[in-house]
Order: C-alpha cells, then structure tokens, then sequence
C-alpha cells in the first residue's frame, strides 16, 4: 500500500496520524534496499497519470490558440480550478495537478496583461499569491515552485535592466531560495513526507538561479585574474566542483542537472587550451563526461559516506539525510 493511499485513509479517519507515521517509519525499515534520504518522484504514480495529464495540456495548448479578451482569460482559469478540485482535492493525483496548476497561471497571466518583464512585477506578485493559495488548498508540494519563481521574477522586475549589470543578484536570489528548501528538507532527513518534496520542487530552482549567476559572472567577467590564460576556465570547474559537493551533501541529485550544461564548456575550454585539442575532442568531452555521470550517480551513496563521513556529527550533518 502505497503513501497516498495512507493518506488518503487518514483523511476518511480509518487510521489515526499518529498511525499514520508509525506505517510509513515501518514501511521505511521493511525495504532494506532503498537507501535513506533516496529521492523519490511521488509526483508520479502510473501510465494514467500521464494520460490524464496529456489530456490536460491538450485542452490547455487548444484554449490557448483561442483569441480571448483580457478578462475572458478567467473563465478558463475558474474551469480549471474546478478541475483540480476533482482531480487534485477529491482524486489526490500529483501529475495532472501540477499541468492544472501551470496551465491556471498561464491564463491569469493572460489576464493580468503581462505583456512586458520590467513592468510586471505586480502582475508576477499576484501569480505567487495565487500559487500560495493553490497550495494551502491541495497541499501540493510543486505549488511552492510558482511561488518562490513569483517572488524571484518579481524582485528581478522592479530592478529591471540593471540586473543584467550584476548577475551575481541571481545566485543571491538562488540561495535565499536553497535555504528555504533546506529548511523543508531538514524537518524531514528520511525524505518519507511531504515537507522533503517541497524541499525538492525548491531546489530545482534554486540550482539554476545559483548556476547562472555565477557562471555568467566568471564566463563574461573583464577585470582580474579571470582574463589570466586558463584561469577562467579553471575558475569554473572549481565552482563546478564545490556545487556538485553540495549536491552530493545535501543529497540532492536533482540540483547538478542545471549545472551540467556549465561544466560541459568549463571542461573543453580547459582541455582545448591545451595540446590535446583535436578535432574528435568534443565527442571525446561529452563520452568521458558522461561516464563520470553514470559513475558518479552509481556510487553516490557510497561516494557521499566516503567524502563527508569524517563530519557525521558534525552541526551541518543535523540537517541533511544520514551521511
């Protein structure tokens, strides 16, 4: 029996909360072979959450093409909202209410007129208050995204071009975000409820925020030891490294996906400065990249006890799944 179904049960009061979590810590213990802190993509259950998805983005992509008035745009949304009602409240299906949810936004988007980024910084705070909304009401753990990435796009708004100027601000933003969600994650080390999906939903965009920032800073700096030869380059691996040491800290797989891309440059820049440059050396980055990637996600577990087993009691180690 699966943790929806529980849940479910606790709602209709079959069992109690308290028995709730006595199932899912027993649960825990009985399956020997899933490692503690494993992510788990519970947003996702079987083919029909997908079909029923796929029917969503259907009626969505269709509304979409319709030439709507700036109010005639709610409609749709209010539809919608009824949808998740059904599908969301009442079915508890995760999939199709994050399409729901992402489709509700793009109509009061439309709405709300947004037709320029500098000027809008209201319109993207009232898309985080409705996203808040969405999540106090279903309890979906992806709603906290729309509402951080509201909050974010709203900030860089109102400082408009001058952002471009300083793209430290996004790691800034990006950070403030990681903290956020290592606040989930540390109410729940055994990523077994709710407050460790929210955790994962935040730092899928929180990762981005931090990448981008610091690698366009290091990527297009003009001035110190950056334009010194190789130094760039070097610069961004070493960024590389530590970020993929905090993913592996944190337990965080999903944070390295928007910071492989980064690091695919950062390493043929390094290695085509060099007398190894060729004309196969691309492919041969991208193979030797790849590899290091299946390994790398292989052994994570044994990698992470090796690496950080020295501070198992360390302060930090209290919030982060067991080393």
């Amino acid at each position: 029996m699966d943790r929806e179904t529980l849940e479910r049960a606790a709602q209709r009061g079959i069992i109690s909360q308290q028995q709730l979590q006595e199932l899912m810590v027993f649960s825990a213990a009985e399956d020997s072979d899933q490692p503690a802190g494993e992510e788990q993509l519970r947003f996702i259950r079987n083919f029909g959450d997908i079909f029923i998805t796929l029917g969503v983005l259907f009626v969505t992509f269709s509304i979409a093409a319709m030439r709507l008035s700036q109010f005639e745009w709610l409609i749709p949304a209010a539809l919608f909202l009824g949808a998740a009602e059904w599908l969301v409240r009442i079915r508890r299906l995760a999939l199709p209410g994050i399409a729901i949810l992402i489709s509700t936004l793009y109509f009061l988007s439309k709405a709300l007129g947004i037709s320029q980024f500098d000027t809008a910084a209201l319109q993207f705070l009232t898309l985080s208050g409705c996203s808040l909304l969405f999540y106090l009401r279903y309890r979906m753990p992806f709603s906290l995204l729309p509402v951080a990435a509201g909050l974010v796009a709203a900030i860089i708004s109102s400082i408009g071009v001058d952002i471009l100027k300083h793209q430290l601000l996004f790691s800034a933003l990006g950070i403030a975000v990681f903290l956020v969600a290592m606040s989930f994650d540390a109410r729940d080390r055994k990523r077994q409820l709710r407050s460790s999906d929210c955790g994962f939903w935040l730092h899928l965009l929180a990762a981005p925020l931090i990448v981008h920032g610091m690698m366009t800073t290091l990527l297009f700096s003009d001035a110190g030891v950056l334009d010194a030869g190789t130094n760039r380059e070097i610069a961004l691996l070493l960024f590389f490294i530590l970020f993929l040491l905090t993913a592996l800290f944190v337990d965080r797989r999903a944070m390295l996906v928007s910071s492989l891309s980064y690091a695919i440059y950062a390493i043929f820049k390094v290695v085509s400065s060099n007398v190894l440059d060729g004309n196969n050396l691309p492919l041969m980055i991208f193979i030797g990249f790849g590899v290091f990637i299946v390994l790398f996600g292989t052994y994570w577990y044994k990698l992470r006890r090796l690496i950080f087993g020295a501070i198992r009691g360390s302060w930090p180690a209290r919030f982060v799944p067991e080393l």
